[in-house]
Parts: C-alpha cells; sequence; structure tokens
C-alpha cells in the first residue's frame, strides 16, 4: 500500500510536467467554417521550413478526450510524437483535432445499456460535423506546399479508431496508412480503402469495445483484398494503445509507408 500511495503521488508530481512539455509542442489553432469551430492542437517538425516536405499525421482522440479546452485530446499518443529521438528521426507534422462533448468522429449509435459497448454504423447519413470539419483542415493542409502528398496518414484509438476507419472510407486516396486502435467499424465499406496498409491493434480483453469488432473488419479487409497487420494484445483490455506506442516498429512501420492509388 505504501508502494502504491508514493507511485500515485509520484504520478501526480509528474502529470503537470507532462502536460506542460506537451502544450508547450503543441501549438492551438482553430478551424473556423460559419457557425461551426474545430479545435486542434498541430507539431511542427523542429527547423520547419516551408521549402521543405514533410508527412502528415492526422491522430483521432477516444471519448474519454472530447471536448472544448483544446487541451485533452493530447493526453493518450502525443508523447510519442515529442520524443526527442522521434522528432529527429521521424520530422512530420502532427495534428490532434478535438470533438465536443456529446459528438462523434463516426457516425455510429452507441449503445451502453449492456457491459461493454454495441455499435451500430450507418455511414449513408454522411459524416459528423466533427468529422466533415476534420476532413475540411485535411483538404486546407493538403495545399500546403511542404506538405508530402505521397505521405499523409491516420491513426486514432477507441472512437477515434472508429473515425480512422471512417475517414479512410470518405478519403481511400488521401492516405498512406492507417492505424486504428480499438476501434470498430462498417465492414461493407472495406472495399474502398483494403490497398491502404493498415496496422491494426486490440486488446484481447477489451471490456469495452469487443475485439471481435477489429477481429471482422481484418477479416473484412483480408476478403477484400488488403492485407493488414493485426495484433492482439493477450492481455490487454481496453488500453491497448499503450502496448501499441510502446512497439519498437511502430513509427517506423508508419512512416515507411508512401501512398499507393487504386
Amino acid at each position: 500500500m505504501r508502494y502504491i500511495k508514493h507511485w500515485l503521488n509520484s504520478l501526480l508530481l509528474f502529470l503537470p510536467v507532462l502536460i506542460f512539455a506537451q502544450e508547450q509542442h503543441y501549438k492551438q489553432a482553430q478551424l473556423v467554417r460559419q457557425n461551426d469551430t474545430l479545435n486542434y492542437r498541430i507539431l511542427w517538425p523542429e527547423n520547419f521550413s516551408e521549402d521543405a516536405s514533410y508527412p502528415l499525421v492526422l491522430f483521432l482522440h477516444g471519448a474519454g478526450e472530447r471536448g472544448s479546452d483544446n487541451q485533452s485530446q493530447l493526453v493518450h499518443g502525443s508523447s510519442l510524437f515529442i520524443n526527442s529521438e522521434n522528432r529527429s528521426k521521424f520530422p512530420a507534422i502532427v495534428i490532434f483535432p478535438q470533438c465536443p462533448k456529446g459528438d462523434y468522429w463516426a457516425n455510429v449509435a452507441v449503445d451502453r445499456s449492456e457491459k461493454g459497448v454495441e455499435l451500430e454504423f450507418d455511414t449513408d447519413k454522411g459524416p459528423t460535423r466533427p468529422l466533415s470539419l476534420v476532413m475540411e483542415l485535411l483538404k486546407e493542409q493538403l495545399e500546403k506546399s511542404y506538405v508530402d502528398k505521397e505521405r499523409v496518414y491516420v491513426a486514432g484509438l477507441s472512437m477515434g479508431g472508429m473515425g480512422t476507419f471512417e475517414i479512410l472510407s470518405r478519403m481511400p486516396n488521401t492516405f498512406a496508412a492507417a492505424i486504428p486502435i480499438c476501434g470498430a467499424g462498417d465492414e461493407g465499406l472495406v472495399g474502398k480503402y483494403a490497398h491502404i496498409p493498415m496496422w491494426i491493434f486490440h486488446g484481447a480483453k477489451d471490456n469495452v469495445v469487443s475485439p471481435l469488432y477489429s477481429i471482422e473488419m481484418v477479416e473484412a479487409i483480408v476478403e477484400a483484398g488488403g492485407f493488414p497487420n493485426f495484433t492482439l494484445y493477450e492481455n490487454a483490455n481496453h488500453n491497448s494503445w499503450d502496448p501499441a506506442f510502446d512497439e519498437p516498429d511502430f513509427l517506423n512501420w508508419l512512416f515507411s509507408k508512401r501512398r499507393t492509388l487504386q
């Protein structure tokens, strides 16, 4: 018990330092369209130059990080890209948009009445407003001369994993690779993007979003002619993003991919 209290106290002392470091690196920004606003954070490469060319990473957070503070979306994943070794080895533009509370990246009905969640996707309705704004932001960035159009990536966890699958279906010729973590998607749409390299992660013990959702997506992608990587962690629950981010080849794999068109 004494050890646990010491560990918790150390964590509480460390968290403000981590959050400060994240906020220092990721600059606040907004995309405003009429009466709608998308908050986002953007990480610029060290020694950024508009005369150079950089890959771009779009990262979609989970449901727990929704809000309007333009900060919470940095809780998971952002530290991976500000690691000094990674910044030196993989100079990139990294964008973390924030979804408002009560909304979703994917057009999905979520039933929380039972243990875990039951998901029903309805992509015929068009993208949600937050995802629509993300797509507008991405298109705006793609007009910049310093963005390498052949090396645009998307990743996301939980709700963001669902958003990752959905944005792939809506912009199938944009991304060079994708990493959906503990997510789910509409299996009927995978034929649109099965050609895109994917590394899909899930925890076998996930009691929030069942790993069967990722297994079904992998099966559908393979049937559509794709060749996804799939990692199912034996002992991970919903936070399978933790072991995923610890994968030694995570960023090497991502940044090695270049866009291939259908």
